[in-house]
């Protein structure tokens, strides 16, 4: 069983950055593939960034191309999304996951099998 929780929501100002951070316990962090998903209100959960249990491998939503990184430290047990040029419609509650790795990173959220609790980011215009 793996656990995961996340740290580092918070509020921003549109142009600023932020730091998010999921912790995970369990000695099988390393062996999986992880990502961060977001929801905003009255939206589904949609997969913002991806990276293999490696990190030979990542996959971005085309909106956060060029402005968020995904980085993991397998040593740490730790994931994070190192978030910059924040705009308002990244407000959204963001969730890490991560899941048993299949051929290719997978996009959807029934393809991923432990979830953390959410962390809020609200980025104000």
């Amino acid at each position: 069983q793996v656990q995961l929780v996340e740290s580092g929501g918070g509020l921003v100002q549109a142009g600023g950055s932020l730091r998010l951070t999921c912790a995970a316990s369990g000695r099988t962090f390393s062996r999986l593939d992880m990502a961060w998903f977001r929801q905003a209100p009255g939206n589904e959960r949609a997969l913002v960034a991806a990276i293999s249990r490696n990190s030979d491998r990542t996959d971005y939503a085309d909106s956060v191309k060029g402005r968020f990184t995904i980085s993991r430290d397998n040593a740490k047990n730790t994931g994070n999304l190192q978030m910059s040029n924040l705009k308002p419609e990244d407000t959204a509650v963001y969730y890490c996951a991560a899941a048993w790795p299949k051929v290719g990173l997978p996009r959807t959220e029934a393809s991923y099998h432990y979830w953390g609790q959410g962390t809020r980011v609200t980025v104000s215009s």
